[in-house]
């Protein structure tokens, strides 16, 4: 995305800022669009709300982009989703369009958590880049870390 990336912890919803979902960043959108930050399959887009997606790695390390807080609330309205859960997809294809205004007119925050999830057992530690401006398909946001193969 397009935007300006801040510290998960500024956003509006203790599941993502207390790091229930996982680690991250959040990034408030300047463009309403969401591209793949890298080659991967989508494992899962909600597909009635449209406002979040899980990509996975080749890895094995998912990524979840949930667009907004309490957005699926408006049930897929001003969301236009370009892919399907079982696509694959290469880095920088247009995932989700999403029509900032109309979030915004419903009362909802824009700040889009991008979070890679708990429970992958490969994974040491996964952190935040830096925060700042940031243009999609531009510098890494997230590093992660895998432990040691056993």
């Amino acid at each position: 995305m397009t935007g300006t990336a801040v510290a998960l912890e500024q956003v509006p919803d203790p599941a993502f800022s207390e790091k229930h979902m996982g680690e991250g960043i959040a990034i408030e959108p300047s463009e309403g669009k969401v591209f793949a930050p890298f080659d991967g399959v989508i494992a899962h887009v909600m597909n009635k709300s449209k406002h979040a997606i899980i990509l996975e790695h080749e890895t094995g390390v998912q990524m979840l982009v949930h667009i907004g807080i309490n957005t699926v609330g408006l049930k897929g309205e001003g969301f236009t989703a370009h892919v399907n859960s079982g696509d694959t997809v290469t880095a920088g294809q247009l995932l989700i369009e999403f029509d900032m205004e109309a979030i915004q007119a419903a009362g909802l925050p824009l700040i889009t958590p991008v979070l890679i999830p708990h429970g992958n057992d490969r994974i040491e530690q996964a952190m935040a880049n830096f925060t700042g401006p940031v243009q999609a398909n531009g510098e890494a946001l997230i590093v992660v870390k895998f432990t040691e193969p056993q």
